[in-house]
């Protein structure tokens, strides 16, 4: 059973975090290892797909953003680490760092390719994807169509490790996360994974 707790600011320092220990034979994702770039690196991406979203909600929609599609995407923050801390197992962890746009959450376990990658995308689908979808079939849902034209960009983070998970990991193989960095291993065939 998941247990959500809120660990307060984070301070830049991966040893700080709640880690998974390293299991035999680990590898580490090829990814971003200094926090400072990788908020750079996300938040340019996520400014990118914005540009995407809300020319795709203008061209459609034919009328300013929603005020309350805004709020909801705001306020959506929270539930958004809040479902991907259900895909977790045991004592989940929210941190912040609101001045370089970080909210994430850590925990201990490890997951399967489709199992990360369900829990980094879910929320996205769920606040950012599905109520776009809803939009773009019927345009008068502009404050679906808001909430989803900024919830997509906001998963910047999850899409990236999506893509690592996808190009990285071998047939078989799990990931963990520890620190802010993800790893994979291949386990033993007696293993009993939780």
């Amino acid at each position: 059973m998941t247990k959500f707790h809120f660990a307060g600011r984070y301070n830049g320092d991966p040893e700080s975090l709640i880690t998974e220990p390293h299991k035999p034979d680990y590898v580490p994702f090829k990814e971003a290892q200094d926090m400072n770039k990788l908020s750079l690196i996300m938040n340019g991406i996520a400014i990118l797909i914005a540009v995407i979203t809300v020319a795709v909600y203008f061209i459609v929609g034919r009328q300013p953003l929603h005020m309350g599609g805004m709020i909801l995407s705001l306020v959506a923050m929270v539930p958004h680490e809040f479902l991907h801390a259900l895909c977790f197992k045991g004592d989940v962890y929210m941190y912040e760092n609101l001045k370089k746009g970080m909210l994430f959450v850590v925990g201990p376990g490890t997951f399967t390719k489709a199992e990360f990658v369900f829990m980094s995308m879910l929320p996205n689908l769920v606040f950012g994807f599905i109520p776009f979808l809803i939009f773009l079939i019927d345009p008068s849902q502009a404050l679906l169509g808001t909430l989803g034209a900024i919830s997509i960009p906001a998963g910047a983070g999850d899409y990236y490790n999506v893509f690592n998970a996808v190009t990285q990991m071998p047939k078989g193989s799990r990931t963990y996360m520890h620190g802010m960095n993800s790893f994979w291993y291949m386990p033993k065939k007696d293993e009993n994974e939780v």
